[in-house]
């Protein structure tokens, strides 16, 4: 009996060894807390549900996938932590997330000293794949420059010669943000054009208060909010407090179904933004695959998902795709597979260039609806009207440009 027993015990044990090693994991390094909360939260469901529909179809490779999730607190610092923590202990084979570029940034470079792909998510700051680019980062989100670039060219139509007034938080994105939709819109006189930078992270309502005060003493036409999060929910009230929003017209360079629920459809409407997808969009351009993830989210979680939500959501079933065409989970193999590709998922067609690992694709310029279009919705988040659509290859920065700003920055002029 007793060798029989541990005999049993013997086969059991090799069984959960043989399963642990079957199951492929992957590490979502988000913020669970903070002003960027939501979107933390966001890209967690988004994660979560890829990771569910990919299990049911039979996983990666034939084998199953499990999401390891950590809180980068919005703290580069701590997000550089949490990618050697899940490498070293939970072996996870890919990375991604994040909100703030300075910690997307840390965590990448920590990816790289691991040898894991670390894929950004809201990474916004030109510099991602940029200046501090590297043959381990693919940024899935659209960056400052293509932002910048679509903004510009509608904003450069629709209000010729007018002034305009810059409010930006004072860190990576920004000062990208600013820099590329002054040189997008032909703003880059900042006598003309002036600027006032608040803190980042810890603005408060005084500091709003102080730099929209600034803006409405300039009797600028346009005022430009690069902010995000908790600091856009401050700043907008404040201006709707003061009446800015009768005498300016209020750009979002990128704009978050998250803010706009906070404000409220009242105090949205009528502001210009841009976006690399929003949750109607699907609808608008019969977008077949992306209308099934809308639903599916939607009855899942009990609300509309946004563009966090979905870049998550893609990079995992963009790690599976790559995966599967390179027949291994290696990652400089993974790399090769990624580099070039082109498919079309939630949205029209997207590529991850090779020369950067940016992801190239469309960029859509939006206006915040009526109170009406948005309350017609049944979850309250119809606030997105297309406006217009720039495509990728329009709105992204050419090798040359790209390897001008690397130039500047002493990095070399490939991925390394």
């Amino acid at each position: 009996m007793t060798k029989r027993f541990l005999m049993a015990l013997a086969l059991l044990c090799a069984s959960q060894i043989t399963s642990a090693q079957d199951v492929l994991k992957i590490g979502l390094n988000y913020p669970a807390s903070g002003r960027y909360e939501y979107l933390g939260l966001q890209q967690r469901m988004g994660a979560f549900l890829a990771v569910d529909e990919i299990n049911e179809a039979g996983g990666v490779l034939g084998r199953p996938l499990e999401l390891v999730i950590r809180n980068t607190r919005l703290d580069p610092g701590q997000g550089a932590a949490n990618v050697r923590e899940m490498v070293d202990e939970e072996n996870v084979q890919m990375l991604f997330g994040g909100v703030s570029s300075a910690v997307a940034i840390a965590a990448g470079k920590a990816a790289k000293e691991k040898d894991r792909i670390y894929f950004g998510t809201l990474t916004y700051a030109n510099a991602t794949t940029g200046a501090a680019g590297h043959t381990h980062m693919f940024r899935e989100s659209y960056n400052a420059w293509m932002t910048a670039s679509a903004m510009g060219q509608y904003l450069s139509e629709q209000f010729r010669d007018k002034d305009y007034f810059y409010i930006a938080a004072d860190y990576s994105w920004g000062r990208s943000v600013e820099k590329s939709m002054r040189r997008a819109s032909g703003t880059e006189d900042t006598e003309r054009h002036p600027i006032t930078r608040t803190p980042f992270p810890n603005a408060t309502s005084r500091d709003f208060q102080a730099a929209l005060e600034q803006a409405e003493a300039s009797d600028a036409d346009v005022l430009v909010l690069i902010l995000g999060g908790g600091d856009m929910v401050r700043a907008v009230n404040i201006a709707h407090d003061m009446n800015l929003k009768d005498r300016m017209q209020i750009v979002w360079p990128n704009t978050s179904l998250g803010t706009a629920l906070q404000l409220g459809p009242s105090l949205m409407e009528g502001i210009i933004g841009a976006a690399p997808w929003f949750w109607n969009l699907p609808y608008e351009k019969d977008y077949e695959r992306g209308i099934r993830f809308v639903e599916a989210f939607s009855r899942q979680n009990g609300m509309r998902p946004s563009s966090a939500a979905a870049s998550a959501y893609s990079i995992v079933y963009q790690y599976r795709d790559a995966v599967e065409r390179a027949g291994t989970t290696n990652t400089a193999d993974v790399i090769k597979a990624l580099e070039g590709h082109r498919y079309s998922l939630l949205k029209d067609e997207q590529q991850w260039r090779t020369f950067d690992h940016q992801n190239v694709q469309s960029v859509y310029l939006v206006r915040m609806t009526s109170r009406e279009e948005v309350l017609a919705d049944e979850y309250n988040s119809g606030f997105y009207e297309i406006l217009d659509t720039v495509p990728g290859e329009k709105a992204a920065r050419t090798l040359e440009q790209w390897q001008e700003a690397r130039r500047e920055a002493g990095a070399p002029l490939t991925l390394q």
